[in-house]
């Protein structure tokens, strides 16, 4: 049974380096995807999402597995952050962000895939979120990222690079704060968190 690894498919958007700040051209990607809202350390609703995302995302592997006949691995978590006036927007103080987390599923998953892993999950798990689970397309286009290694807390320095990269490129800040969690924040000490800083533009 082949093994995709869709992490080294798509190794231009989930394997970036601290060492550089990237343009890169995202694809179309599909996602299961969660709103809320507030700060995400200490919000409910945010740990309830991260509870659902994945069992969610497993079951959805399940069911191609056993279509498909062929297994990936699951993608790690991302998120869509923004305040309502941007202006405010700061990664110093979070209480009034939204947010959508997501993960990202095979361009061959479908409405009818993840209405079926939805009966599953709820049938076998204890997943508080899964009727605020929606399935969604992402076109972002073209992105500038880069990797931030340490705590949340001390992201600022390094959106702060790819915003002077993305300005001296003479491009402007298009749609949502992106982040990609290649580490599991749930185990992993603060100061080894891997996050993948991404900013879509455009000229």
């Amino acid at each position: 049974m082949e093994n995709i690894d869709y992490k080294r498919e798509l190794s231009d958007l989930y394997q970036q380096s601290d060492q550089k700040v990237s343009l890169v051209e995202v694809p179309e990607l599909n996602y299961l995807m969660i709103d809320g809202q507030g700060y995400p350390n200490t919000s409910a609703e945010c740990t309830a999402a991260i509870k659902t995302l994945y069992p969610f995302s497993y079951a959805v592997r399940s069911i191609i597995k056993g279509e498909e006949e062929f297994k990936y691995v699951v993608m790690p978590l991302e998120g869509l952050w923004w305040t309502e006036d941007m202006e405010s927007f700061s990664v110093e103080d979070k209480s009034n962000w939204q947010w959508t987390l997501m993960i990202m599923q095979p361009d061959f998953s479908t409405e009818s895939t993840v209405e079926r892993a939805r009966a599953n999950v709820r049938e076998s798990k204890d997943v508080p979120s899964l009727p605020d689970v929606r399935f969604e397309s992402l076109d972002e286009g073209t992105s500038v990222q880069t990797l931030h290694i340490g705590p949340f807390s001390e992201e600022g320095f390094t959106v702060e690079r790819v915003h002077e990269f993305i300005e001296s490129r003479g491009y402007s800040l298009r749609a949502r704060h992106h982040e990609i969690y290649p580490s599991d924040m749930r185990r992993t000490d603060p100061e080894r968190l891997r996050t993948i800083i991404c900013q879509p533009v455009e000229t």
